[in-house]
């Protein structure tokens, strides 16, 4: 019996399964200034601590995505091991907010699966929980990745693909107890616009741009814990269709979001993710650009110090947004778009 761990290959998933991750993680003070580094996030609440808890929060609480990312690493080897790719997010719902000295960890639920026409990948759907010590759920979210075959005769399983919301409701949005924005200070947040001055159509243009570079995304994917080939193994990759790693989707992500202050400085709290696709692939070198759109605009119910905005994240390689890049008329993502993120923000308004 071997030691080592090979991971899952599609045949060794199973409608109903339940994977306990190893291993816990406790978050420091050291994740979020490399966060902070690797980002650059300048979203007030995240980066002071008396102005995070001026806002109700215990104290300076973890971005959402960098909780994202402590919570989706404890899956990789178990779930996407042997990916060629993650696919897509629907259904994501934060909890309690993360703070340092907390420590997370995760279980999935296998929820689906399809084997591919070609018999040498197939797709599997996780919903995958995140908790911290004190079983609080701080993550919930589904996702789908295509994994490889190890044994390309093993029997196909009956095709399930989940039926999943397109949108979480408003009104399933979690606002962490005590949290308040009636105090928001709008001088020291940096941006002088609030959940009133947004408008539905609207798309703004996140003008700068930030370029890959390898050693930086090899830091952060291993940060996360993520150990997929795909990332890290060029003696592997050399054989793969672009003959290269591909860069970690979250960082992708992430580098968005922190693009995204330039317009969206206020939106700091992520509350869903409705949907997300990494519509092509990335390398080290490429230049990341993002624009949004205002999807929808709600009011919370009881609440005049907040509302929630539902924006859509879009990130291209080495093309600026200014011309708002997405898909052709064939409805398919143009080459240079490299994701498509659909998400609720809460968002202080005038009251």
């Amino acid at each position: 019996m071997t030691k080592t761990n090979p991971g899952n290959f599609f045949e060794d998933f199973s409608l109903g399964q339940e994977i306990v991750h190893a291993t816990p993680r406790t978050v420091t003070e050291g994740d979020v200034s490399m966060y902070t580094s690797l980002y650059g996030f300048r979203h007030m609440p995240h980066s002071s601590e008396p102005n995070a808890r001026e806002l109700g929060f215990e104290a300076m609480p973890l971005d959402d995505l960098l909780a994202f990312h402590m919570v989706f690493g404890k899956t990789v080897p178990d779930v996407s091991l042997n990916a060629v790719a993650n696919l897509g997010y629907a259904e994501g719902r934060f909890g309690a907010p993360v703070y340092p000295g907390d420590t997370v960890r995760t279980t999935s639920t296998v929820i689906g699966l399809k084997e591919n026409s070609n018999g040498k990948t197939g797709v599997v759907y996780v919903n995958s929980v995140g908790v911290n010590q004190d079983d609080e759920v701080v993550l919930d979210y589904v996702r789908w990745v295509m994994v490889k075959k190890k044994n390309l005769d093993a029997p196909t399983p009956e095709a399930k693909i989940p039926d999943l919301a397109k949108v979480v409701a408003v009104d399933d949005l979690v606002i962490p107890a005590g949290l308040d924005f009636s105090n928001y200070d709008t001088d020291l947040a940096g941006s002088p616009h609030l959940w009133e001055d947004y408008e539905v159509g609207e798309k703004i243009d996140h003008i700068d741009g930030m370029t890959i570079e390898e050693a930086e995304h090899q830091m952060a994917t291993r940060l996360y814990q993520n150990t997929a080939k795909v990332h890290f193994d060029q003696f592997a990759a050399k054989d793969n269709r672009f003959g290269k790693r591909l860069i970690y989707g979250g960082h992708i992500i992430s580098l968005a979001r922190g693009l995204s202050f330039n317009g969206l400085g206020n939106a700091f709290k992520v509350a869903a993710i409705n949907a997300g696709a990494h519509a092509n692939p990335t390398f080290s070198g490429n230049t990341i650009f993002a624009w949004s759109e205002v999807l929808d605009k709600q009011e919370i119910k009881g609440r005049t110090d907040m509302g929630a905005l539902r924006l859509r994240l879009v990130a291209t390689k080495d093309h600026p947004a200014d011309d708002f890049p997405y898909k052709g008329e064939d409805g398919k993502y143009n080459l240079d778009v490299v994701l498509d993120l659909d998400y609720w923000v809460l968002m202080p308004r005038r009251g």
